[in-house]
């Protein structure tokens, strides 16, 4: 009796007051979204309040995150979102509106991807250092296509570049449905999107995925090289984080913190994940904010010396 007690005690010291809100500044459908929905159907369980998915696009994520900014201390709001919203758009948009480390707080970092750079089958290489010699000799057709820009994909194309010592022309596409079919059409030689995007047409034999950005091989492509087995000193990653408005209680966000932990260590969540082709991370909220600072200082240098403006 007594363990049942208190059992139940602890089951009620994780009840909210009201359902919790996961605001995704994307349309549903896409990753983060999916993300979200995994999530927030296990949190629900543990929480015992309704998770409800609020999809708020617009501005590449950025109203999504001005809406949470403003949110009310009283109100249960979870905002998840990728370095896109977090790192790249507070530095290159004057009129942003908020300040990731000022007005919010990070949760958990729940999963990575990588980034992987293919080629058109028209293009007659197969190896990364068949390509930057082709790229060097035909400086004037090494057009590099990416998802949008400003993207994530945008910036590792201008690390790639600046590492390998290769002049790239990036060619911003509005999202990866038209730059897969430039690439396979033979429109666009070379493209660098995230793994789960590609990674179909690879296996379909429509594209050549030459290297992947993580530090290890991808588990979904073990037969895929890295950037640095490829001979290219290159590494990153992209990820998608859970943040709470600065405006919510330390207490709430340590225990939704530690209850998304909970939900990544749960095997049914981790087998979901890598059906979907993501990676899962299990994070504790200061591990979490580790991980973001030391994501900036890698790309805020890589974001300023571009001079991208929107």
């Amino acid at each position: 009796m007594a363990t049942m007690a208190a059992v139940a005690t602890g089951a009620r010291a994780q009840t909210l007051d009201s359902p919790l809100h996961i605001v995704v500044g994307y349309a549903p459908g896409g990753a983060t979204d999916r993300v979200a929905r995994i999530v927030g159907d296990k949190l629900g369980a543990r929480l015992g309040v309704p998770v409800i998915v609020d999809n708020k696009p617009g501005a590449g994520g950025r109203l999504a995150a001005q809406q949470v900014k403003a949110t009310p201390a009283s109100q249960n709001v979870l905002m998840l979102a990728n370095p896109a919203v977090m790192v790249v758009a507070p530095l290159v948009f004057k009129d942003n509106n908020y300040d990731p480390e000022r007005d919010f707080v990070p949760v958990s970092h729940v999963n990575a991807y990588d980034f992987a750079l293919s080629v058109s089958p028209t293009l007659p290489v197969r190896e990364l250092n068949h390509l930057l010699a082709w790229m060097r000799a035909n400086p004037n057709q090494a057009n590099v296509g990416v998802p949008a820009t400003g993207s994530l994909p945008h910036f590792f194309g201008l690390m790639v570049g600046e590492k390998a010592r290769v002049q790239t022309q990036i060619i911003g596409y509005r999202g990866s449905a038209p730059l897969l079919n430039d690439l396979i059409g033979g429109q666009v030689p070379i493209s660098i999107d995230t793994e789960d995007v590609v990674l179909p047409q690879h296996t379909a034999g429509k594209l050549r995925i030459l290297a992947l950005s993580g530090a290890k091989r991808s588990p979904f492509a073990p037969d895929i090289p890295t950037f640095k087995e490829a001979g290219l000193d290159l590494a990153a990653t992209g990820w998608n984080t859970f943040f709470a408005p600065a405006s919510m209680p330390r207490e709430k966000a340590e225990r939704l913190s530690n209850l998304i932990r909970e939900v990544m260590q749960d095997p049914d969540t981790q087998r979901k994940f890598k059906d979907a082709g993501m990676t899962p991370v299990v994070s504790t909220q200061a591990q979490t904010a580790a991980m973001l600072k030391a994501y900036k200082a890698q790309w805020a240098p890589v974001v300023q010396k571009s001079g991208y403006q929107p």
